[in-house]
């Protein structure tokens, strides 16, 4: 009888094994079939293979980040922070979930939790510390002037060609200790090939008036696409330089300008929130 018994409840247990790895087969079949949706840009397609997946194997947090991202990329910021949550609990050691939750709590205006995640992703993963600007934004937004700086210049040890790493460190120093000695010892930047930020540069260390930034936007006959990039760059920064040397309703007017293009990307996103915090002071 025991021997009965006991063989039961091996075969149960190889039965529910079996069930359990023909489920987390299902769920990578359907998770691959939403990542290939994905790079077609069927975003809503994607969605569904994603929650099927979901369906199939609960417990892999794997789905739940995916489909995230997908939330992500559909600029619906609420939903893909309940995503990577839900991934977090699954694997609290899943690195790139907090570094995305970070990224969509900071286009939410939630600053805190931003750096929170942030740094528990820098946590995990030290080695990417020089290179985060995102963190060092975040860092200026809070008011941590003096942690955002240290951000920017580490990030100067992987590309000392980008003129807004040298002028978000700018920023943070032009609060600190005034625009004056922000010129005076502004990064030096190599060559940032993208138009019309060498002009930033000249702007913000004080050798080039806002017109001369607008006036690059214009040169070479640059086609729509890249008259739309140009002119995203130049409101952006012209509008964090009008607010820096007190022009609140300049600044608020360029803000403005940049949101309104049809530029994606993260800093599309720095110039909406700034702009919101600006509105509220």
């Amino acid at each position: 009888m025991l021997i009965f018994l006991g063989a039961c409840l091996l075969a149960a247990v190889v039965h529910s094994l079996h069930a359990d790895e023909t489920a987390a087969q299902k769920a990578n079949d359907f998770l691959k079939k939403a990542k290939d949706t994905l790079s077609k840009g069927d975003t809503k397609e994607a969605i569904e293979l994603a929650g099927q997946a979901i369906a199939r194997d609960p417990k892999d947090p794997q789905g739940y980040l995916f489909r995230g991202v997908v939330h992500e990329s559909m600029q619906r910021h609420g939903e893909a922070i309940q995503d990577f949550d839900k991934a977090i609990e699954l694997n609290p050691k899943m690195a790139e979930a907090y570094d995305r939750r970070g990224s969509e709590h900071f286009k939410l205006g939630h600053i805190q939790e931003s750096i929170k995640d942030f740094d528990k992703f820098l946590e995990l993963r030290p080695a990417a510390k020089p290179g985060h600007w995102k963190r060092g934004i975040s860092l200026y937004y809070a008011g941590r002037f003096e942690d955002g700086r240290k951000q920017f210049e580490g990030y100067q040890t992987v590309d000392s060609n980008d003129v807004e790493n040298a002028v978000w460190r700018f920023l943070c120093m032009a609060r600190e200790s005034g625009v004056d000695k922000a010129r005076s010892d502004m990064l030096k930047i190599g060559k940032d090939p993208r138009v019309p930020l060498m002009q930033v540069y000249d702007l913000y260390r004080g050798q080039a008036k806002p017109e001369d930034v607008l006036e690059a936007v214009r040169q070479g006959q640059p086609n729509e696409s890249e008259q739309k990039l140009r002119s995203f760059y130049a409101h952006l920064y012209l509008g964090l330089y009008a607010e820096v040397i007190g022009d609140k309703k300049k600044a608020l007017e360029h803000l403005k300008a940049a949101e309104d293009l049809p530029i994606g990307g993260y800093m599309r996103d720095v110039a909406r929130v700034h702009r919101a915090m600006l509105e509220k002071k």
